[in-house]
């Protein structure tokens, strides 16, 4: 009869909401924080909107870059410069952008 008591008690306890389950966000959720994150933290002015990942240590989503754009889009944001090189040479297949005041636009 111990081996009921035991499944009693986790019972109770998942019931009880004792113990929690930390769900674990997306990628793609992982990649919208981090690069608001990375947005609000920069230094640089993000008007010619620049990409925050390419050669940054803090950013850490694999597949992902975070590119600073406007909405609606301006010409600036159309050059090469100005856009994620990991993107651009297929190193990452996925971007989060945010405007410069680090609002999220949109993650594909």
């Amino acid at each position: 009869m111990k081996g009921w008591s035991f499944i009693g008690l986790v019972c109770v306890l998942l019931i009880s909401g004792c113990v929690q389950v930390q769900e674990i966000p997306s990628p793609e959720e992982q990649a919208k924080m981090k690069c608001i994150e990375l947005c609000k933290k920069s230094e640089i002015d993000l008007s010619n909107g620049p990409c925050l990942s390419d050669d940054n240590p803090e950013w850490d989503v694999n597949n992902w870059v975070c590119d600073v754009a406007h909405s609606p889009r301006e010409a600036v944001d159309n050059l090469p410069e100005n856009q994620c090189r990991a993107f651009r040479e297929g190193k990452a297949r996925h971007f989060v952008e945010v405007n410069p005041n680090c609002e999220f636009i949109k993650a594909v």
